[in-house]
């Protein structure tokens, strides 16, 4: 495709972000700028690993927020001369896809169980193949600039066995075992499912209180009990008391009868972790179905009962409430409770209700055989790589979750009962239960040589139907998508170790400390040196984003009113480490304005060479480069251009070192001040008069000078609003082809701390004769006289230069202004017919009163005014000084009402002040 942008000097009168965006992202693509091919490239490459996205997934705002955050690291190390490497790819996501999947069958009136396991794989290839490749689209519209020659899919051929080579590596090691303990359960799925696929959510539910019969005692001999889920007093094997507790303490070795079992007794136990003040004081204690109770169990040796089926209904051991659904026992079993006298009360009591995060069904923690990952061994060099300082986690705050997490580690739970995944490589010979006997192998042939092996002779085997939770996949992430096992792939070589991971803070342990685990487990090395953790996107109240409060914000809905880069300078600029982020609106509108404004700045430097040949712009491009390049040439320069070059350099420097300590807000705040407030606002409004003024040479400068540091500046600002700097830096005359691919602004680059120190002042002088003018009303476009006195000789010299300038800015008379080393006669013998502004100790501002207004029309002005101020005050003394007020009202409002007559009466000694100036005018 043609080259984008527009021929030098053409740009059109708005930036229409719609126009731009996906051509010029094509461009990019397609002439490799997002490949790390740069062989002039130094130092150390720079590689982030992008958190794979789900492959069912639709853009959402914590996509955007990663997608900016990473390509602003990416963009910046790029253009710091760093090969540069952001690796994309999706995750199959296997509980997400199968559910989807499943959904779209039943729309089509078919059951998965319909089909053979294979018939169901090769439709979720089908619905990959066509629906896979929309996530990849939107993060694309965000500007992405990954290398997507280098895509990969947790499911592709070279990440699956990469998988294999971990399990059976970790299973050789004895770290892969499977056993039989407490899971999440999701009877919708009928799968295990992880803790970060559980959701807690606080839910109106009730609390039952019963009587649990005591062994041979009579009708009134129970001890009292409370439960938020009375079905689940079918798989009691215990009721636990305090031992401390002087009312339950004497009942510690007796048994308690379990209600509608046909008589099964229970002991009665006592344990410290039972809380006096919750509920009656006693605890049924379901091993089987709730952690805590299961801990309880394994303490203290409980039996252990399952009741439910894998879909959620009660099982054989329930006797009559066999086959019934958990919720429905749940209403049946209190209402028998009732008819039998059991029940004491039920009230109203908020639970907290574990939902599956795909589909949102309740989760049930069942006790089931599952595949386990010892993580022990590997946790060790993970913990001790924080603890060293080899790994940073940023916010450092952070690092003392990730430490309690791999200190009291937990073996994890690694097979789902999906047919959507990796399939366990595990084949079964013989033997029922936990003593199967099984081989790991790769493929089916390999299984019946290691069976033949073991077993002494030929049996016939199957396949572990299990598949490996997602996240042991995506823990593989940083090296799998680089070639190994392959120590010797040309990735590995290249871009492993990764540099940085940027990913949002929910998931520190459930992948990050899992990568880096396995990346010790597998390769002995730490996957990457920084960890930077982001926080959520939510809404201008603070508010979690979801579709129940309605206030979700679509990031392709902001892109197509805003454009890309507003969206992307709003998330970068309001973050902070590890902080959520309040979505506001109007600052997106606002950003939308600032990339108008970086427009604007392209068309006026643009404009001022339009009678130049192109020969004669790229001539430019080389002098202002010379003329900014060290500090002899910058001392050359006129006062507003070493200030405006200084403040640059000190912006680079500043900026670099913010993003060198990923402190991204502050990189893009600080460029977006000195571009807005000191460019834009300061040195553009100046350099007009210079810039078409007589002086052909002086102009010459300026304008090489404007042109450079608005070249700089798109440079800082690219990582950050990447559409308009380009396409403005295109319509600029430039050396290279793309700003994507331009050096960084070059560091410690001189700055004249004199000349900042007197445009400052410069500023100072200004912005109070604005606030004079505001203050007598001045019009507009009336130019007033002034004096400006400067004691010290090497300012007077500075701003009877800049002169001119001064008067452009501040609107000022430049034939009747001057510039003095003390108060000329007239302010000395007249002093009330000026106003005085006081800049610093040396520097002062005279303004003849006749200049800044006609007295007469003044005074009738002002002498209005102090009508109007006059009634308000009246009214609000007479308020003020009423006992029915002050004894009747809140003091806090009668303070701010006493504060507000106050006010007034002081606005109003001034207005009569200038009265009476104008009046001395007048007279005279």
């Amino acid at each position: 495709m043609p080259k984008p942008g527009k021929r030098h000097g053409d740009l059109p009168k708005n930036f229409e972000h719609q126009n731009v965006e996906e051509n010029l992202y094509e461009w990019w693509e397609s002439r490799g700028y997002f490949a790390p091919n740069d062989e002039t490239a130094t130092g150390p490459p720079f590689v982030i690993p992008m958190p794979p996205p789900n492959v069912t997934g639709a853009l959402h705002m914590g996509h955007a927020m990663f997608v900016t955050l990473q390509d602003v690291m990416t963009r910046s190390a790029r253009m710091r001369g760093r090969k540069t490497l952001w690796l994309p790819g999706t995750d199959h996501a296997g509980i997400a896809t199968q559910l989807v999947v499943e959904r779209k069958l039943e729309s089509e009136g078919v059951k998965r169980t319909d089909m053979t396991r294979d018939e169901f794989v090769e439709r979720v290839w089908e619905w990959k193949a066509e629906y896979g490749g929309r996530i990849q689209q939107q993060i694309k519209r965000l500007g992405a600039s990954c290398d997507w020659s280098r895509e990969r899919f947790t499911l592709d051929e070279g990440l699956s066995e990469s998988v294999l080579e971990a399990f059976i590596t970790l299973h050789d090691r004895g770290l892969i075992y499977k056993g039989t303990y407490m899971v999440n359960w999701a009877p919708k799925l009928q799968t295990a499912v992880s803790d970060l696929e559980v959701e807690y959510t606080e839910e109106p539910g009730t609390l039952y209180f019963f009587k649990y019969p005591v062994e041979g005692g009579g009708a009134d001999d129970y001890l009292p009990v409370a439960t938020t889920r009375p079905e689940t007093i079918l798989g009691d094997t215990a009721v636990a008391v305090n031992p401390e507790d002087d009312r339950f303490k004497h009942m510690i070795g007796k048994r308690c009868v379990v209600p509608f079992t046909n008589g099964r007794t229970v002991p009665i136990i006592g344990d410290s972790y039972v809380d006096m003040e919750f509920g009656t004081g006693a605890l049924k204690i379901t091993p089987g179905h709730d952690p805590n109770d299961y801990e309880i169990g394994k303490r203290v040796g409980l039996d252990l009962i399952n009741i439910m089926n894998k879909d959620g209904s009660m099982n054989s051991n329930c006797g009559k409430y066999a086959g019934i659904d958990r919720a429905d026992c749940r209403k049946q079993l209190w209402a028998d409770m009732e008819a039998e006298g059991l029940a004491i009360k039920a009230e109203p009591y908020t639970n907290r209700v574990p939902r599956s995060q795909r589909g949102g069904e309740i989760i049930e923690p069942i006790v089931s055989e599952q595949w386990f990952c010892k993580m022990e061994t590997m946790a060790e060099p993970s913990l001790k790589a924080v603890e060293t300082g080899e790994l940073t986690i940023i916010p450092q705050r952070f690092e003392k979750i990730y430490k309690s997490w791999l200190t009291d580690i937990r073996d994890w739970c690694i097979s789902r009962q999906l047919w959507w995944g990796h399939q366990i490589p595990v084949w079964y010979g013989e033997g029922k239960g936990t003593n199967k006997r099984y081989v790991v192998a790769r493929n089916d042939a390999d299984a019946a040589e290691k069976a033949k092996a073991q077993y002494g002779e030929n049996v016939v085997l199957y396949r572990e139907e299990d598949v490996l939770d997602t996240w042991f996949s995506s823990g593989l992430w940083p090296f799998s998508t680089c070639g190994w096992p392959n120590e010797e792939a040309p990735d590995m070589k290249n871009f492993f170790p990764a540099s940085v991971l940027e990913t949002g803070h929910d998931i520190l342990f459930f992948w990050v400390a899992r990568m880096i685990m396995m990346s010790y487990g597998m390769t002995g090395k730490l996957p990457f040196h920084t960890v930077f953790l982001h926080g959520l996107v939510r809404d201008s109240q603070g508010r979690k984003m979801s579709k129940s409060l309605g206030n979700v914000v679509d990031p392709l809905g902001v892109i197509a009113e805003q454009g890309c880069d507003a969206l992307r300078f709003t998330l970068a600029t309001g973050t902070t480490p590890g902080q959520d982020l309040n979505l506001n609106l109007e600052r997106l509108a606002s950003n939308r304005n600032f990339t108008n404004k970086i427009w604007n700045a392209g068309k006026f430097v643009l404009y001022s060479m339009e009678d130049m040949t192109d020969d004669e712009r790229m001539a430019l491009v080389d002098e202002g480069a010379a003329l900014c390049a060290d500090e002899a040439s910058i001392a050359e320069l006129p006062l507003a251009e070493r200030w405006i070059v200084s403040k640059l350099n000190a912006t680079v420097d500043h900026v670099t070192a913010a993003q060198d300590k990923y402190d991204f807000g502050e990189a893009g705040r600080s460029t977006y001040t000195f571009f807005y407030d000191s460019f834009a606002d300061w040195f553009i409004e100046g350099a007009k008069s210079r810039t078409y003024g007589d002086d052909a040479d002086a102009a010459r400068v300026t304008k090489a000078v404007t042109l450079y540091v608005l070249d700089q500046t798109l440079r800082l600002l690219h990582p950050f609003v990447p559409y308009v700097t380009e396409e403005v830096w295109q319509a600029l005359p430039h050396r290279g082809e793309a700003l994507i691919g331009q050096d960084w602004p070059a560091l410690e680059a001189y700055v004249d701390k004199s000349a900042v120190s007197t445009f400052e002042n410069l500023q100072s002088i200004v912005t109070r004769i604005r606030n004079a003018r505001a203050e007598y009303s001045v019009e507009p476009a009336k130019r007033i006289p002034a004096v400006i006195v400067a004691t010290d000789a090497e300012a007077n010299a500075a701003y009877s230069a800049e002169l001119n300038l001064i008067a452009t800015l501040a609107r000022l008379d430049a034939e009747q202004t001057s510039v003095a080393s003390a108060p000329p006669t007239e302010v000395a013998s007249a002093p009330e017919n000026f106003v005085q502004i006081i800049v610093n100790e040396s520097l002062e501002v005279y303004l003849p009163l006749a200049g800044l207004a006609d007295p007469v029309k003044e005074i009738a002005r002002l002498t209005k005014q102090e009508t109007k101020m006059q009634k308000e005050i009246d009214g609000l003394a007479d308020r003020v000084n009423s006992p029915a007020f002050v004894d009747k009202a809140p003091a806090a409002v009668v303070e701010k009402a006493q504060k507000e007559l106050s006010e007034l009466q002081e606005q109003l000694a001034v207005v009569r002040s200038r009265i009476e100036q104008m009046q001395a005018l007048v007279a005279k």
